[in-house]
């Protein structure tokens, strides 16, 4: 099992939603964050004085897939978050031991399927 962390746009969130579900690989936790990257930052005007802000707002969507299907999701999360612009976001992957369903104690690749798929964030 795998580990797919994205650091994604919040208005790409919607379409990496879409797309996940679509590969039924809809289990997954978002998260809003803050940082920065190559995007540097953005400079405003703030009561007339010009103030630097260096963290962006950012969505991170974790999943964890088995690992025949870390490529697909991958593939997914690109072709839904890319802009092209700078500021698209990152994929992170990493190694998951072991998961547990809390609810029945089962353990391993069987804790992250789901039936069906979830048709979610419509």
């Amino acid at each position: 099992m795998r580990k797919v962390e994205a650091i994604i746009r919040p208005d790409r969130l919607q379409a990496v939603q879409d797309a996940l579900d679509a590969l039924g690989s809809s289990g997954v936790t978002v998260t809003e964050v803050l940082g920065c990257g190559r995007q540097r930052g953005y400079t405003e005007m703030y009561r007339g004085t010009r103030v630097n802000i260096s963290l962006q707002r950012k969505v991170k969507v974790e999943a964890v897939v088995v690992d025949a299907r870390v490529e697909a999701v991958v593939e997914a999360i690109v072709g839904a978050a890319r802009t092209g612009e700078i500021g698209d976001g990152k994929i992170f992957i990493l190694p998951v031991d072991e998961a547990v369903r809390i609810r029945t104690g089962e353990r391993g690749d069987g804790t992250i399927h789901h039936l069906e798929q979830e048709h979610w964030g419509h």
